[in-house]
């Protein structure tokens, strides 16, 4: 008898939203590759990326915390953060033993393998690269930022944003996965500093526009001062359009949930509002928008809903995919 086999979601981000919406996902029987960006130089990371010269482990150790299936007590050492007065302060316990098992093993990858198992990861969880890198931002005025952590606080519009060194390798994983996958998912994230950073590695953002899978795009809930201020669902779209070389985002999913006036004056303190779906020009872009209420609460938080989410993306799989060549 034969076993049929899993279909494969690549689900490609970093930040707050993928961890989100992996521990939704996760619970399907589905194949899941989690490509993450390793841009990150704040805290831990950026102390632990410049001391050994390895890729920022935070966004992996976050993405193997929400695919984990481990005692609660040990994911929550695992992503315990050290408020001491030494060196330790600061430093999450994952990312030190992250670091520790690539010195062990020698390589980044090989170490996240090894701490994969021990946390019974639900999946595979791949870097975009396998080397440190540096995201720059060129703003309008002509000015370059250098650093993840500091281009949302530059005070000035984001142009475009590009990755050092000029040469960087993708992992072969990533684009094995990219190529048998059976849906590729984008986001959610902070566009410049979370989402763009993967797809800006050269073949892998490639892989991503050739891929035959269709390709879902999870538009913010809300806009991000000193990244996307104002933008509209459509203005995501195209900003991310404006840095590959193809169109390549078949659906979108965009909350359509009125955010209460209570949440909204939180967030105007950090100058932030609901994305507007515009959903004619999202069409006009050749795009089918999903939208409902993907929105929910925690502490104050705005989320993604999770269980939504995934429940959508797996019905996704059951669709033929329309229009292929459209865009």
């Amino acid at each position: 008898m034969s076993i049929e086999k899993k279909p494969r979601i690549v689900i490609i981000g970093g930040g707050t939203g993928l961890p989100v919406l992996l521990r939704g996902i996760k619970k399907y029987p589905v194949d899941i590759t989690a490509i993450v960006t390793v841009a990150d130089d704040g805290g831990s990371s950026g102390r632990i990326r410049d001391e050994m010269d390895i890729p920022s482990p935070g966004d992996i150790r976050n993405v193997m915390a929400a695919l984990s299936d481990v005692e609660p007590l040990i994911e929550q050492m695992f992503q315990h953060r050290f408020k001491t007065s030494n060196e330790l302060a600061g430093h999450s316990l994952g990312n030190l033993i992250i670091a520790a098992l690539t010195s062990i093993t020698g390589d980044f990858v090989h170490a996240i393998q090894e701490m994969s198992r021990v946390l019974n990861v639900r999946g595979k969880v791949l870097p975009a690269a396998n080397q440190s890198v540096v995201l720059h931002a060129e703003m309008e005025d002509g000015t370059i930022v250098s650093g993840e952590s500091k281009i949302p606080f530059s005070g000035k519009k984001i142009k475009r944003v590009f990755l050092t060194p000029e040469v960087i390798h993708p992992m072969p994983e990533t684009i094995r996965a990219i190529r048998k996958a059976d849906l590729i998912v984008v986001g959610p994230g902070s566009l410049y500093t979370s989402i763009l950073p993967n797809l800006l590695v050269p073949e892998l953002g490639k892989e991503v526009c050739n891929a035959k899978a269709r390709k879902v795009y999870i538009c913010n809930l809300m806009t991000q001062a000193g990244e996307t201020l104002d933008f509209t669902a459509s203005d995501h779209v195209k900003a991310i359009y404006d840095h590959m070389d193809c169109s390549f985002i078949d659906t979108i999913l965009v909350n359509n949930e009125e955010i209460p006036t209570i949440i909204q004056e939180k967030y105007k303190e950090e100058l932030a509002k609901p994305v507007v779906y515009d959903v004619e020009k999202l069409v006009a872009l050749g795009i089918d928008v999903i939208y409902d209420k993907f929105v929910t609460y925690h502490d104050g938080v705005i989320r993604h809903d999770t269980e939504k989410v995934a429940k959508i993306l797996y019905s996704l799989l059951d669709q033929p995919l329309m229009n292929v060549d459209s865009k």
